[in-house]
């Protein structure tokens, strides 16, 4: 089926949640747009009347596109799903390629954003800053003394790497050259240049573990990376190392991590990202040594704003029957 142009001359498109203004405006100034004015997670049979009735989608990481949501857009409107966000784990791509439904992405964008949220996260765990708020929220600082809630240094540690794309890289530039750290990574293709920093290439993920004092992931959520960090590269890291996951819920088993950290095994964990989110695993809120976060990598005005024109980049393109700038997939 070909788009059919409203009246006022523009493709429709379907936005499951509320985006910043100055990105919304922008897709109005070329869209005839429909809002989630409530901003809460739609129902499956709104996902399904929304990608029916649409000329394009823009879903976001919270929503579950699975085949018969793209089934039903390929049956109505919907010719272009265009995501708001990088990663796509949440599409069924499959599904999409099946019905000629291209899928777009917004890469590049939050590369800084979701970096300097690494670092915090890094930076909290070992230096227990997520300890001492809850500690005098909670009234029971009594002041300062030697022994209070002591720490590591962040600088001249090992941080190891699993996954060396954009974020991969500028998170290791922060660290060698912002905190002096070396840097080690596995990576599923050979990187000459030792990501600028010269970060040693490892063999796995079990070797970068054993090398590092920081393990954080930038991998993207594949089949071939669902719970690459399990039991057995958890048990590989160090005493006393910390797990960082800015990138995707599904690459870690979260069961394996909530008993190492009860455990003990490892020194802690910083997570931005979670299975099955917004419910997060009972285990891991109760561990000691976390920091928990609610998916704040590209919570930034100038990122959030960007992947909104990111979005109006890619549909405008789809409108105009150019090629796509971001074709995911």
């Amino acid at each position: 089926m070909s788009n059919t142009r409203p009246a006022s001359g523009k493709l429709s498109i379907f936005v499951t949640r509320r985006w910043p203004q100055a990105a919304e405006v922008a897709l109005g100034e070329h869209f005839d747009v429909t809002l989630n004015d409530g901003d809460k997670p739609l129902s499956r049979d709104a996902l399904i009347d929304g990608f029916a009735s649409h000329d394009i989608a823009a879903p976001t990481v919270s929503d579950k596109i699975d085949a018969e949501i793209v089934a039903a857009g390929a049956a109505g409107k919907c010719r272009l799903i265009s995501n708001y966000g990088v990663g796509v784990n949440h599409i069924d791509l499959a599904a999409a390629a099946a019905h000629d439904i291209p899928v777009t992405n917004t890469p590049g964008v939050l590369t800084d954003a979701t970096a300097d949220i690494t670092m915090t996260l890094m930076l909290m765990l070992c230096r227990r800053a997520g300890e001492g708020e809850r500690e005098l929220r909670a009234g029971e600082w009594t002041g300062w003394r030697p022994t209070h809630l002591v720490g590591r240094a962040l600088s001249g540690r090992t941080l190891g790497i699993i996954g060396m794309g954009r974020i991969g890289r500028a998170v290791a530039h922060r660290a060698h050259f912002g905190f002096g750290m070396d840097v080690v990574f596995q990576n599923r293709s050979p990187i000459a240049d030792g990501a600028g920093v010269g970060a040693r290439q490892l063999t796995d993920v079990a070797a970068v573990c054993a090398a590092s004092d920081f393990v954080s992931l930038h991998c993207a959520a594949t089949a071939e990376t669902a719970n690459i960090m399990n039991a057995d590269a958890i048990a590989a890291m160090r005493p006393g190392g910390y797990l960082i996951n800015t990138a995707r819920g599904d690459v870690v088993d979260e069961t394996a991590l909530a008993k190492a950290l009860h455990d003990g095994v490892i020194g802690g964990a910083g997570l931005d990202a979670f299975q099955g989110e917004p419910q997060i695993n009972r285990d891991l809120l109760s561990a000691p040594n976390t920091v928990l976060l609610p998916h704040l990598g590209s919570a930034t005005e100038e990122t959030r704003v960007a992947m909104g024109m990111k979005v109006v980049e890619n549909a405008r393109a789809f409108a105009a029957g150019s090629a796509l700038p971001d074709k995911a997939g």
